[in-house]
């Protein structure tokens, strides 16, 4: 019986096996999937020598395809059987559900992405530091409910990134980032009337895009809200600069980071880092003021003393 259940055993094996060369050509792609953020992780935690030619990087990234190599040549016919069993998985995901083999790679390529190139972390803030100024009037002048307000915002979002596909899960965030390029795109600053304060409503700043630093912040976080974005406004003595909630830094910065720099603002970001706040319950705030080309640029170099968000 027992020589019967290992006969049976052996001619299930031989059928699931691949066929020479094409079991090693499987085996030798899983390899250098795996090998590229496993070696980008080591990278970035072990001391640079400073080695001519980065051949110690090299040497490292050898080392790390044959280690897995041998892994997975040990356990090739059950690897084997997994990868056709995720195959047709995405398969069906393709023809029928939502995740399929375009979204294994962009979520893939988002991942290596964010490993290769990190954002950068700003100083920690709280919600609450000091009164902020003109905070009644600024409040009130965030008209989000207006209906000219709302339909500015509507036509910014059916002007960009409406066609991106793929990421669901950021549509607030990313028509967010719709308003704010087309309001960088056309805003002209303009300074208050001398020895004045003149906190000018988002219905007005839509007539000619003009005004300073406030007036700016309010008709973005108006826009932004109006399209279900959650907006602050920072306030640093000599300056006031809206930003926007993005989510938290484990589960939602990768995936911002790659859209800014790779799908949405690509020639505005290129060889630029991405800057962010973290408030007090670790949520990620970036930077949507007129000075910046894209979400995330730098921020003006002025010590924060204030944020108002608008839930």
């Amino acid at each position: 019986m027992v020589k019967q259940s290992n006969i049976d055993f052996q001619k299930i094996k031989e059928k699931l096996q691949v066929k020479k060369p094409w079991d090693s050509v499987i085996i030798f792609v899983l390899n250098i999937l795996i090998a590229i953020p496993v070696f980008i992780i080591i990278h970035q935690n072990i001391i640079d020598p400073n080695w001519y030619f980065h051949i110690d990087r090299i040497l490292l990234f050898l080392a790390v395809v044959v280690a897995i190599q041998l892994v997975l040549r040990l356990m090739k016919t059950i690897i084997i059987l997994c990868i056709a069993l995720y195959l047709i998985a995405l398969i069906y995901g393709s023809l029928f559900g939502n995740y399929g083999f375009n979204s294994v790679f962009e979520d893939y390529r988002s991942m290596v992405y964010s490993m290769s190139e990190d954002p950068n972390p700003q100083d920690i803030i709280i919600s609450k530091l000091l009164p902020f100024p003109n905070k009644s009037k600024i409040l009130n002048a965030i008209e989000y409910d207006n209906p000219k307000v709302r339909n500015f915002a509507l036509l910014a979002t059916t002007k960009y990134f409406r066609n991106v596909k793929g990421y669901s899960e950021y549509r607030r965030q990313i028509q967010s980032f719709a308003v704010f390029k087309e309001i960088q795109s056309r805003w002209n600053y303009v300074s208050d009337p001398k020895g004045k304060e003149y906190i000018a409503r988002a219905t007005e700043s839509l007539i000619h895009f003009s005004g300073d630093c406030d007036d700016h912040a309010i008709l973005m976080a108006a826009c932004v809200r109006a399209v279900g974005g959650t907006p602050r406004l920072i306030h640093t003595g000599g300056h006031i600069y809206p930003e926007v909630l993005i989510g938290n830094k484990t589960a939602d910065l990768e995936a911002i980071n790659y859209l800014i720099k790779e799908v949405l603002f690509k020639q505005e970001s290129k060889g630029k880092e991405i800057h962010y706040h973290i408030d007090e319950r670790g949520q990620i705030w970036l930077n949507l003021d007129y000075t910046a080309t894209y979400p995330g640029g730098p921020f003006m170099s002025e010590e924060i003393l204030g944020a108002l968000t608008l839930n």
